[in-house]
């Protein structure tokens, strides 16, 4: 599943591509994909612009001027692939399907632009595209589980009473909890808490003020510098251009497990916390932090 920075490094390469193009058909070839009417495609979605390329999360949001919004989730095996007479861009699961001739047997919906295509592939049939008004997005089941996006108009107030919510829980499981925060998947929480000097293992209730900012200034940071290398591209995305992100090049200690921590020389281990492989430096990172 991609996490929040591929996700927006998807959104930006397609912001540019496809803003203010108009579409001209759409081309349903797997009504899973396109769980939605003709008569709704036909009144608000042929023949009108796109004007915005947002997300919120992991979900991307193409918002027409018919006041209606495409939500496109990729899942696991989703790509978006951009074709025009001079231009091809793929986004998603780096499988032939980003540089093949297209439509191939993964394509499940074709989006017809004015000059150009987008296509929607997915293998495994878990994406989708769903259309609903845009001033009822928030209302979207997606959107109400989902906590506030942490690179947008969270406060640290906000951050530090949100995680109040479960002083009795690992910070590992919380920061995974996407209720609690939006789009921090498992190599951002390692890479945050071992950039705070926080072990995956503490609770929320011990750790004092002055490291839950660290920890809000370590997240923006992880996500910030993901974003601007392409993502992380963990096996399965790569970026608007068709290329892998470089993120992981630059890991402190996500799959570094054996590898000296760059901080200290001692060995960076591999341990299980929420269910999950968690990488952390056992000297950097101590089980109690109780600094107040």
């Amino acid at each position: 599943m991609p996490e929040l920075p591929e996700v927006e490094t998807i959104r930006r390469g397609l912001k540019d591509l496809i803003s203010g193009k108009k579409i001209v058909k759409i081309e349903i070839l797997n009504l899973k994909s396109y769980p939605n009417s003709q008569t709704d495609t036909n009144n608000f979605v042929i023949g009108y612009h796109i004007i915005d390329v947002r997300r919120r999360a992991k979900l991307l949001m193409i918002d027409l001027n018919s006041g209606y919004s495409l939500l496109i989730h990729l899942k696991m095996t989703g790509q978006l692939v951009y074709v025009s007479k001079k231009l091809r861009f793929g986004a998603g699961h780096p499988n032939d399907s980003l540089v093949n001739q297209l439509p191939d047997k993964s394509t499940r919906v074709i989006i017809e632009l004015s000059d150009s295509n987008l296509f929607f592939n997915d293998q495994r049939k878990f994406g989708w595209i769903k259309l609903l008004p845009t001033d009822l997005l928030t209302d979207e089941t997606y959107f109400s589980k989902h906590g506030p996006e942490p690179l947008e108009n969270l406060t640290l107030t906000a951050f530090k009473n949100n995680l109040k919510k479960r002083l009795k829980s690992n910070i590992k499981a919380v920061l995974l909890d996407q209720s609690v925060i939006a789009g921090i998947g498992n190599i951002y929480a390692d890479e945050s808490l071992f950039l705070a000097k926080i072990h995956p293992k503490t609770m929320v209730g011990d750790i004092g003020s002055k490291k839950l900012a660290d920890l809000y200034k370590s997240i923006q940071q992880v996500l910030q510098l993901s974003i601007s290398k392409g993502g992380s591209t963990d096996k399965n995305y790569v970026n608007a251009e068709g290329k892998k992100g470089s993120y992981l090049e630059f890991a402190k200690v996500f799959r570094r497990d054996n590898l000296p921590c760059p901080v200290c020389g001692t060995t960076i281990i591999k341990i299980r916390v929420a269910s999950r492989g968690t990488h952390l430096c056992p000297k950097c990172q101590k089980v109690k932090i109780l600094t107040r």
